[in-house]
């Protein structure tokens, strides 16, 4: 019995995506180790919450200021 050319795009790309959102979830993670079977990752968090909180401090300015500002080049 063969498979079908339909099931094996259907199945590669359920795969495919599968793969893609474990990557995702992986990288929204904050854990600094994480390990799946014979691999290892280390991240280095410490300056991801830097970089949040800077983001949190300073603001980057609402869109009129933007419009406003892109303007002045026309």
């Amino acid at each position: 019995m063969t498979l079908s050319e339909t099931f094996w795009v259907a199945f590669v790309t359920t795969m495919t995506g599968f793969i893609l959102k474990l990557v995702s979830m992986a990288y929204k993670s904050k854990c600094k180790e994480c390990s799946v079977c014979c691999i290892k990752i280390v991240r280095d968090v410490e300056m991801e919450v830097e970089e949040h909180e800077f983001d949190r401090l300073n603001p980057r300015p609402t869109t009129p200021q933007r419009e406003q500002s892109n303007n002045n080049f026309i």
